[in-house]
């Protein structure tokens, strides 16, 4: 059945390379209304998820990652419409040059070719991914997680109809129904089909494709993402930054897990910091200092500042210095996204230069590390490597290049 699935992505993968810049975004703009069209019936499927998910206890941020409602579905219709406005990378040529012997040598931007994506609980990744994979001529075989299938199973649904209407290939999107860890492994072992694997998810599915997979991996990853309040924060701005970066969503990758406070603002802005996110019903967990401020602060543990807790805690760790905040940071997260917050133009700069990071802000929650926030339409996911892609991948995360050489005649002495 996978190998199955995997012929198909295969040869849709080859209609989809030729296909022209106008019958793409076609077929983006059609599943777009198509989505919105079809909202009762994704809405019922994602409702039998989300009750499942309640008898299974998950938790309530986890819960909200999974739930759909019309606005996260028109979102999702908008993402696929703004891809269709984005340029198409496909087929452009770049660093055109004449060599000696007449040969004229270019790199031209090609599809990857067939897309597999790993994925947990977030139905929207579906037709996040259907719109920069299709525009980019690439087939995508999906496999989300047995807690949004049902979610999964009808968006995929709608999109294979809007695909068949505009006489394109319905196995340009695919999704396993079997969500058993024993297929998942042997989607990661489908070399001959797959072009490329991206998992998308928490840390454990993610360290197991990248342990299990012969299939090239662009790993995303997880989220301790960090605010840090310099010595010369503006309060009210590090109050605003620091509840929107943690309770905004709490269940995202980009959401604040960890907040570092210069020593010197501890006393001053640390209360109203403590007092805003005990009012939104977040657990702060921190060091002696921080517990000193308030009697409902728990200590925390060495085990805490290096969690990703994707729920109402976070972590609060008092420094010394700017060196020290760097030093913590760079320590504890995992490549995603890092906050300062300061009127210090000096070190703002130093931050944003030491800071080893996808995405690195000055004065801005970390919640808008994603692909529709940088204009990209959607993202595949928020890659944390270094090779290949790093932050939000967009359509040009999605391509390979090739070489191009024109002669006449040419012949090597």
């Amino acid at each position: 059945m996978l190998e199955q699935l995997g012929k198909q992505a295969k040869e849709a993968s080859v209609i989809l390379g030729k296909a022209g810049i106008e019958d793409k975004n076609e077929v983006l703009r059609e599943a777009a209304k198509c989505l919105v069209q079809n909202q009762e019936y994704i809405l019922s499927e994602n409702y039998k998820d989300v009750e499942n998910a309640k008898s299974n206890d998950m938790s309530e941020a986890l819960i909200d990652r999974l739930s759909l409602n019309p606005d996260r579905i028109e979102a999702m219709a908008e993402g696929l419409r703004q891809v269709a406005e984005l340029h198409d990378p496909i087929g452009s040529v770049e660093h055109m040059q004449k060599t000696p012997n007449g040969l004229l040598i270019g790199k031209k931007t090609v599809p990857l070719g067939v897309v597999g994506i790993i994925y947990e609980s977030r139905p929207n990744v579906t037709a996040d991914a259907f719109a920069l994979c299709f525009k980019t001529g690439n087939a995508c075989l999906l496999r989300g997680g047995s807690d949004a299938i049902n979610s999964n199973l009808a968006i995929t649904n709608v999109i294979q109809s809007a695909l068949e209407s505009c006489n394109m290939p319905k196995y340009s999107i695919q999704l396993l129904t079997d969500t058993s860890r024993e297929t998942a492994t042997k989607m990661m072992q489908l070399n001959e089909y797959l072009d490329v694997l991206i998992p998308r998810g928490g840390a454990g599915l993610i360290q197991s494709v990248v342990k299990n997979s012969t299939v090239p991996v662009i790993e995303t990853g997880t989220g301790n993402c960090h605010v840090y309040v310099d010595e010369f924060a503006q309060k009210d701005m590090a109050v605003n930054i620091i509840i929107n970066a943690k309770t905004q969503r709490l269940g995202t990758c980009n959401t604040c897990e960890s907040l570092v406070l210069h020593k010197n603002i501890l006393e001053s802005h640390g209360p109203a910091i403590i007092d805003a996110l005990l009012e939104k019903g977040v657990q702060v967990r921190g060091d002696e200092r921080v517990c000193a401020l308030n009697d409902q602060v728990i200590p925390a543990t060495e085990e805490d500042w290096g969690t990703e807790y994707l729920d109402s805690i976070i972590s609060v760790k008092t420094v010394d210095s700017f060196d020290k905040a760097v030093a913590h940071i760079n320590h504890y997260n995992t490549g995603h996204s890092e906050a300062i917050v300061t009127d210090s133009y000096q070190n703002a700069q130093e931050f944003l230069n030491q800071i080893d990071a996808a995405a690195v802000y000055v004065n801005a929650s970390t919640r808008f590390t994603d692909g529709f926030e940088f204009g990209f339409g959607a993202e595949i996911g928020i890659s944390t490597q270094k090779i290949h892609a790093r932050g939000p991948m967009g359509l040009d995360a999605l391509t390979t290049s090739k070489f191009i050489i024109y002669g006449n005649g040419q012949i090597r002495k």
